[in-house]
């Protein structure tokens, strides 16, 4: 086991608790006192794909864009990208920052069905798409009604309507993981663009799992990134000190008044405190970072195999609050 930055015990604790089940795993615990990060079979500069939790960074960046006077309210997706004539160019970016726009999950084109077998049989990447093949799939989209609905799709074409003039990779870069430091926080297109320091991820049972790259998943899936980014992320989060923070405050109901979301950040009551948090699950990773907001902490897990670590998430967070509430 590896740690870093003062007493790496809760750290530490986060991954003993997570076990063997768990063989490779970084953890990062942030509160008023510090933060600690942990690493069990890897080093602390592995990198990892962190799934769907790459759309809490797209909300951070749609957040921030208002201020930048890039966009408004009504900013739609035509008038960011080349979609005009079809209905998707009518949905506007705030829609889809709250997963209310309409739009599917993935477009029909993409043949879920058909990648998924592929991926379980052979461990393919299903979302390899550049973003010339995305925009082709949006233009034969039907839009349902406007309710809350989980879109891959919305947050892929979020992503990219944000970058419009530049791509999402250099967005990503120059206003999130450049400026929190040193460590790494990338969106690779294709296998070839991985870093050296680049996990293989595995299946509950141990399979590997070919990297889940893609220049057009990026924005609501494909980013990748060594523990200290979100350890930084969370402490710039927590101090009001990250671009766009106000994505974190939810704005709608999700799930009735259960689940509240702001622009990706889900919110929801955990033993009597709100907690606001994003998971993510690729082929064989999992991720989960959760922040109790009125006390100051949080908690990162980032592990290299397709079991869930959720629950392990909220639970540590619970822990170190109480902690920190009885120092």
């Amino acid at each position: 086991m590896t740690g870093t930055r003062g007493d790496v015990t809760p750290a530490r604790e986060v991954v003993e608790l997570l076990g063997s089940r768990h063989p490779v795993v970084a953890a990062a615990a942030v509160s008023p006192r510090g933060t600690t990060i942990a690493s069990v079979g890897a080093p602390l500069d592995a990198d990892y794909e962190i799934g769907s939790t790459s759309k809490g960074l797209t909300g951070l960046l749609y957040a921030d864009a208002p201020r930048r006077g890039e966009i408004t309210p009504t900013t739609t997706l035509g008038e960011r990208l080349p979609l005009q004539g079809v209905p998707a160019a009518e949905v506007t970016l705030a829609s889809i920052s709250t997963h209310r726009s309409g739009l599917p999950s993935l477009p029909a084109a993409a043949a879920p069905v058909r990648r998924s077998l592929a991926l379980w049989l052979t461990g393919a990447n299903p979302y390899g798409d550049t973003l010339d093949q995305l925009l082709a799939q949006t233009r034969g989209v039907r839009l349902k009604r406007a309710r809350p609905r989980y879109s891959n799709l919305g947050f892929e074409l979020l992503g990219h309507a944000l970058a419009a003039g530049t791509t999402f990779r250099a967005l990503l870069r120059d206003r999130i993981a450049d400026p929190l430091g040193p460590d790494v926080c990338y969106a690779p297109s294709t296998p070839d663009e991985l870093r050296p320091g680049a996990l293989t991820g595995t299946t509950r049972s141990g399979r590997a799992r070919a990297p889940w790259t893609g220049e057009a998943l990026a924005p609501a899936g494909g980013v990748r990134a060594t523990i200290g980014t979100p350890a930084r992320l969370t402490e710039a989060l927590l101090d009001g000190t990250a671009p766009g923070v106000a994505a974190l405050d939810p704005v709608a109901d999700f799930t009735g008044r259960l689940l509240r979301v702001g622009a990706a950040w889900m919110t929801l009551d955990h033993r009597g405190r709100p907690v606001t948090w994003h998971n993510g699950g690729t082929g064989g990773f999992r991720t989960w970072l959760g922040l109790d907001r009125a006390a100051g902490t949080a908690v990162v897990l980032l592990s290299a195999t397709a079991i869930p670590v959720d629950r392990h998430g909220f639970a540590l967070l619970t822990r170190l609050t109480e902690a920190q509430r009885r120092s």
